[in-house]
C-alpha cells in the first residue's frame, strides 16, 4: 500500500523524522518497500493569475497572456488550450528550474517576448501526461509558492504488509499503529451523522447472512454530474497510487484509503426494486465495470436487485448499474463481508481489486456506519445532492472470544517478564479491552478490526512487536532435545542430495503449488488437489509429481540463454485418494542440452537416455543393492513411448525414467530432448546391512561372449540369466559392445559381454571356466534363442 506521509501526519504527528518513522514501522513488522517524492524537484514556481488573453499575431495556436505573480504583471506566451482570463495556474518565473537542465529564461516566441512559463501537472511531476494547464482553485493565494500551496514537500511511502495486517490498509489504521509505537495521540476527524433531507430509501434483504451480516445503504438524489473532483482530492488519491475518475468514485476511493472501508455507488435509476444480498446462481453471468463478463459459481456472494446480479460483493461492481456522466441519483453502499466468503473469488477470475484485497483480509465490522457518514458528507460538499435516511440490514456478527493472557506464558515465550503496567499500556493502546485481571493473568476482548488475533500467543506477539524485538534479551531456551535415531538401514536424503550435486546437478526448490495445465500434462491422470485460495491461477493445484517445478526451472533458464541443465528437486507430492491425501517424498531429476560444457578437445554432444540412467544407477548404488535394481520398459502419458522405463527392485516399482513426449515438448516450446526421472525416496532409501568378506588372493580370469539376440530382449534380462547360471565365481559381468548393421539380421542385435571369474580360495582351471561358459551359452540359447557370433 502507498500512502502520503503528510496525510498520515494530519492524523498522528510524532516527533520523528521521515527516516525514523519508516524505521519504526519496519521494526514493528510493517516493512517499508520504497519512498518517493510526490513532485519533481522544481524551484521558483508560484501561483499565478491570468489577467488577460489575446491571440498571438503570428501563430494560430499561441496566446499572449498577461499574468500576475502577486508582485508584478508579466507577459507570457502560452499554447495551452485551457488558458483563459481569471484562471489561476502554476507560473514558472524567470530563473525557475523545472529539472536538472531545464531553466526558464526570457525568450521570444514568433517575435513576441515571453517572461516565464505557465505549467501543466506533467511539467511539475504531478502526472505522467496532461492536456493543458494545471487549474488551481479560485481561492489559491496569488504569488505563494506552488510547493507550499499544494503541500508538495511530501513523500509517497510504500509499505509491504503481511496478509494478517489488513487493519493497516488505511491512513486510519497506520495512524493507530504509529500512535501506539511512538506513544503519540491520534487525532481522529470528527464525523457527525448527516441528517436526511428526503424520505427516499431502498429496501435491503440479507439472504446470505453468513457472508454479509451487515449492509448499509443510502439514496442521494440530485447530485451535479458536471462537477470535477477538487484538486486536493485528486492529489490525495494520486499520492496513494490511485487515479482520479469522477467525484463519486473518487469519494468512495478516498474513504477506502482514509478509513479502510471499501464502498460502492450504484446508479439509482438503473436499479429494479430492492437490494438483495445473496449467493450467485450457478452459471449466472455478470458484466463487470472493466467490461469483462464473468460466469459466477454458487459460492460467490453478489449484490442484486429483484431482476439480476449487480455486483460481485466485495470485489467489483457491475457495468449495468455503474455511475456515469449522466447519473444524478445514486445509491451508496457500505457493508461488512465475511473474509472467508470473499477470499480467492477475485483471483479465481484472474482479477485483483483494492476492495477485494481488504475484504479478504478483514475489514472492521463496526466501520460501515462511520464510512457512510464520511462519504455522504464529502459527496454533499463536492457534488451536492439530497441524502435520504440510512437503511441498515444486519444479522448477528460473532466476535472473537475473549483471550486469557498468562504472565508465565509471556516470560516463557519472550525470555523476559514485562512489567504489568507495560503489558496493560501496550494492549490498551492497541485497542484491546481489559475485562478482568488476577495476579497471574489478564482477560482481554479483541477489537473489531483485528481479525488476526484469537490466541494467547497472538497477544504475546503484539507485546513483543510493540515493546521492540531489539529490546528482548538473548536467552537460551530451557529445554532438552533428544537426538532422533538414524537407522543404519536408511540412507538419509542429504546423502542423495550431496551425491547428485557431486555428479554436477543443481538443486531446485520450487513451490508445491503448480499450474493446473502443466500438472495435467505431466501428472499421468492422477487427481490433483485444487486449492481453495490459491496465490494465483498458475499456482492453483498441488503437484502430483516432481517434474512441474523442474520443467518451469528449465523454461526459465532457457529464456536466459542457458545451453545445458542438470537439475534435481526433492520434496513431497500430493495425490487425492478418495477423501484422503497421499503425501510421498520423491526425488525428481532432469537433463537437457549438451552433455558436457563446450571445450576444444571434445565434440559437443547432446545428453541422452543413458546419461540420466547412469546418474540414477550411481545414486541407487548408495544403498549397496544396485544389482537388485532393474530397468524395464514402461509407459507414461507424459513420456516418449519408446524411451520410458520403470525402475524396479524385484516387483517393487521405485520410479520411472524417460524422455519427455515429443508432443508435450513441442507444446512447451522446448528445443532439444528433455530427459526426466522420478524416484519414490521412501522405497529407494532402504538398504541391507553391510557384509564383510575376505579379499581373494588368486588371479581373475576374463572371458568374452558375443551373442546375437532379438532386439526385444533386454540387456538386463541377459545379464541376470548369466549371473544365475554362473554362480559365486562370477565377480563381474558387463556389456562392452552393442552392434546393429552389416551381417546382423534385421530385428536382431549383437551384444558383447565381458565376464570376470575369481575363486576365493584357489585358482580356477580353464576346464572349470569353460564349463561355466558352456552352461551360460546353453541357458541363453534356451531362454532367449541367443546365437554365438
Amino acid at each position: 500500500m502507498k500512502f502520503s506521509e503528510q496525510w498520515l501526519r494530519t492524523w498522528v504527528n510524532p516527533a520523528l523524522s521521515s527516516e525514523q518513522l519508516q524505521k519504526q514501522l519496519t521494526m514493528a513488522g510493517l516493512e517499508i518497500e520504497g519512498v518517493g517524492a510526490v513532485a519533481n524537484a522544481f524551484t521558483n514556481v508560484v501561483v499565478g493569475e491570468v489577467l488577460s488573453v489575446t491571440k498571438h499575431p503570428d501563430a494560430d495556436k499561441l496566446n499572449v497572456c498577461v499574468v500576475s505573480d502577486g508582485a508584478e504583471q508579466l507577459q507570457v506566451v502560452c499554447g495551452a488550450a485551457n488558458v483563459r482570463q481569471g484562471l489561476r495556474i502554476p507560473f514558472a518565473k524567470i530563473g525557475a528550474k523545472l529539472g536538472p537542465d531545464f531553466v526558464i529564461k526570457r525568450a521570444k516566441l514568433r517575435g513576441v517576448e515571453s517572461n516565464g512559463m505557465l505549467c501543466s501537472a506533467a511539467e511539475l511531476g504531478l502526472a505522467e501526461s496532461a492536456d493543458g494547464l494545471l487549474e488551481l482553485s479560485d481561492t489559491a493565494p496569488v504569488g505563494i509558492s506552488i510547493r507550499e500551496h499544494l503541500l508538495l514537500d511530501d513523500s509517497m511511502i510504500e509499505v509491504n504488509l503481511t496478509p494478517n495486517r489488513g487493519d493497516c490498509l488505511s491512513i486510519r489504521g497506520l495512524a493507530r499503529e504509529v500512535g501506539v509505537l511512538s506513544r503519540t495521540a491520534v487525532t481522529v476527524p470528527t464525523i457527525p451523522p448527516i441528517a436526511a433531507t428526503i424520505t427516499d430509501r431502498l429496501g435491503v434483504s440479507l439472504q446470505a447472512t453468513a457472508g454479509c451480516p451487515r449492509y448499509l445503504g443510502r439514496v442521494i438524489r440530485n447530485i451535479n454530474p458536471d462537477v470535477e473532483s477538487p484538486l486536493w482530492l485528486q492529489e490525495k488519491l494520486r499520492r496513494c497510487g490511485l487515479r482520479s475518475i469522477d467525484p463519486v468514485v473518487d469519494v468512495t476511493n478516498y474513504v477506502l484509503l482514509e478509513l479502510g472501508q471499501p464502498m460502492h455507488a450504484f446508479d439509482y435509476q438503473a436499479l429494479n426494486g430492492s437490494i438483495i444480498v445473496r449467493m450467485a446462481r450457478e452459471g449466472e453471468q455478470l458484466t463487470l465495470l472493466d467490461g469483462k463478463t464473468v460466469t459466477l459459481t454458487a459460492d460467490t456472494l453478489v449484490i442484486a436487485d429483484e431482476e439480476q446480479a449487480l455486483a460481485m460483493a466485495g470485489v467489483m461492481g457491475g457495468k449495468a448499474s455503474a455511475v456515469s456522466a449522466r447519473t444524478t441519483d445514486i445509491f451508496l453502499e457500505s457493508a461488512f463481508f465475511n473474509p472467508l466468503t470473499i477470499a480467492g473469488r477475485a483471483r479465481r477470475l484472474g482479477m485483483h481489486t483494492d476492495a477485494g484485497h481488504r475484504y479478504e483480509r478483514g475489514v472492521d465490522y463496526n466501520l460501515p456506519a462511520v464510512a457512510m457518514e464520511r462519504a455522504t458528507a464529502l459527496l454533499l460538499e463536492i457534488v451536492g445532492g439530497q441524502p435520504g435516511p440510512v437503511t441498515v440490514a444486519e444479522a448477528e456478527i460473532k466476535a472473537v472470544a475473549p483471550i486469557t493472557l498468562r504472565k508465565s506464558k509471556i516470560a516463557a515465550l519472550l525470555g523476559t517478564q514485562l512489567a504489568d503496567v507495560d503489558v496493560e499500556e501496550i494492549l490498551a493502546r492497541l485497542g484491546f479491552e481489559l475485562q478482568s485481571k488476577t495476579p497471574a493473568q489478564w482477560v482481554y476482548a479483541v477489537p473489531s478490526w483485528r481479525f488476526d488475533v484469537s490466541l494467547e500467543v497472538d497477544l504475546i506477539e503484539e507485546l513483543a512487536r510493540v515493546w521492540g524485538y531489539d529490546r528482548l534479551p538473548v536467552t537460551t531456551a530451557p529445554a532438552s532435545f533428544g537426538l532422533l535415531a538414524q537407522h543404519e538401514q536408511q540412507i538419509p536424503l542429504r546423502q542423495w542430495r550431496r551425491h547428485l550435486v557431486a555428479l554436477g546437478y543443481q538443486e531446485v526448490v520450487s513451490y508445491s503449488f503448480v499450474d493446473p495445465e502443466l500438472e495435467a500434462a505431466l501428472g499421468g491422470g492422477q487427481a490433483a488437489l485444487a486449492l481453495s485460495n490459491p496465490i494465483s491461477q498458475d499456482m492453483s493445484v498441488m503437484r502430483t509429481n516432481m517434474w512441474s517445478g523442474l520443467i518451469t526451472a528449465l523454461k526459465h533458464n532457457q529464456n536466459r540463454q542457458q545451453t545445458r541443465l542438470k537439475l534435481f528437486e526433492s520434496g513431497l507430492t500430493f495425490v487425492k485418494q478418495g477423501n484422503s491425501l497421499e503425501q510421498t517424498l520423491k526425488v525428481g531429476l532432469l537433463l537437457w542440452g549438451a552433455a558436457k560444457p563446450a571445450q576444444w578437445a571434445a565434440q559437443s554432444t547432446a545428453v541422452d537416455f543413458f546419461d540420466l540412467k547412469g546418474d540414477l544407477e550411481s545414486a541407487l548404488a548408495l544403498p549397496a543393492w544396485l544389482s537388485t535394481v532393474s530397468f524395464e520398459p514402461g509407459s507414461h502419458p507424459a513420456l516418449h513411448p519408446g524411451q520410458t522405463a520403470l525402475i524396479k527392485q524385484g516387483q517393487i516399482v521405485l520410479g520411472i525414467i524417460g524422455a519427455l513426449h515429443p508432443s508435450l515438448q513441442m507444446a512447451l516450446d522446448i528445443p532439444g530432448k528433455v530427459y526426466v526421472a522420478e524416484i519414490d525416496f521412501g522405497k529407494a532409501r532402504s538398504q541391507a546391512l553391510p557384509q564383510t568378506k575376505e579379499l581373494s588372493r588368486f588371479p581373475m580370469v576374463r572371458r568374452d561372449l558375443a551373442l546375437i539376440i532379438a532386439d526385444e530382449v533386454s540387456a538386463a534380462a541377459l545379464l541376470q540369466e548369466v549371473q544365475n547360471v554362473s554362480g559365486s565365481e562370477l565377480q563381474d559381468c558387463m556389456i562392452f559392445d552393442l552392434y546393429h548393421g552389416q551381417h546382423i539380421e534385421k530385428g536382431k542385435k549383437s551384444l558383447a559381454l565381458g565376464l570376470t571369474f575369481q575363486h576365493a580360495s584357489r585358482t580356477l582351471a580353464d576346464e572349470e571356466i569353460n564349463q561355466i561358459i558352456d552352461s551360460c551359452i546353453k541357458a541363453l540359447q534356451v531362454k532367449f534363442k541367443a546365437e554365438l557370433r
